[in-house]
Order: C-alpha cells, then structure tokens, then sequence
C-alpha cells in the first residue's frame, strides 16, 4: 500500500517515512534507510508539515525523521553515521526539548539499537467528507450552443479562433447604419 501511495504522489514525505518505518519491521534495512533519507528530502527543509490539513492527523518533524534515520543506521551497524544524524536532529528540534535525543545519543554511544519513531497507531490517511464528495465528475463547458454570425456575407460553419475580417466582406446595409 505505501509502495502504491509514494508511486501516486512521490513528494508525499509522511508516506516514505511509514514505509521506511514498515522495512525496519521487515529488517530491510537499506530500503528502509533509503526511504528515510527520501522522507527528509520531502520536508524541503521545513521543520515540519502538518498533515492535518489532508486528513492525516499527525504532523511530521524533522528531528523524528533523522532519529529514524539513525535508528535504520544503528541496524546497519553505521554507528559513526548514526551519530552524526542524531547531532543534526538534535539543530531541528525545538529549543529545551533534546532529553530524548541525549538518551539517543548515549544509546548510539553504547552501540545500543535505537527505536524509530512512527505515526501514532491507529491514525489513518481519512479526507474530510466534502473534499470527497468533491470527486465526482463536473461538467465545466456546459452544454454546446450554436451560434451564428451576425455577419450577413459569413457562410463559414465550424469551430476555429475568430477570423481576421477582409476588407470589403462586411458591408452593412443602409438600415444598419441608422
């Protein structure tokens, strides 16, 4: 399902990040690392994105983003790497908030495995319901209507862009004139 999903919209990060969080259960380590790094890509060097917006209730930061990076680094026995991503996500996180990334840190240290964050269970992708009704298909044109010319001389029919006018085609008659 996330393989369908990052197909559909590949700048969707919160899709790579469950994903790579879904390889880690799977001990597909690189793919998972792989999809990490695409997930913080996605946040274009945004802090977050709250997903609310879409019907996702959950907002992705970056810091969790590089701890998970690091969580995939620690299984692939990257300890030095892992190291360095959790010092960048300790710049992304919010000020006088950093206790879990010095536990991480410390964890690293100790060549401990690291758990990665995830979207809460039970938190489901759910549009609002007038977003969905919103879906069903509109006729934008309307119906076609025929129009003619009001040109008396005009013998063309069909549809093309307005034509430039010859001189001496339209000569209005002395009644149109008054």
């Amino acid at each position: 399902a996330f393989d369908k999903t990052v197909t559909k919209d590949n700048s969707l990060a919160v899709g790579f990040f469950q994903r790579g969080f879904v390889h880690l259960q799977l001990e597909m380590y690189e793919e998972a690392l792989s999809d990490y790094h695409m997930a913080f890509s996605h946040l274009r060097k945004n802090p977050f994105i709250d997903y609310k917006q879409l019907g996702l209730r959950h907002i992705l930061y970056a810091w969790e983003v590089l701890y998970s990076t690091a969580a995939a680094q620690c299984r692939l026995q990257q300890w030095q790497e892992a190291r360095v991503t959790l010092d960048k996500a300790v710049v992304w996180r919010p000020e006088g908030r950093t206790a879990i990334l010095d536990l991480a840190l410390e964890r690293v240290q100790d060549r401990l495995f690291l758990e990665p964050m995830q979207v809460p269970l039970g938190e489901f992708f759910r549009p609002r319901k007038k977003e969905v009704e919103q879906l069903d298909s509109k006729d934008f044109l309307g119906k076609p209507k025929v129009i003619s010319s009001i040109i008396p001389n005009d013998e063309y029919i069909g549809f093309e862009p307005l034509r430039p006018q010859k001189q001496g085609f339209y000569e209005p008659s002395v009644d149109a004139l008054r």
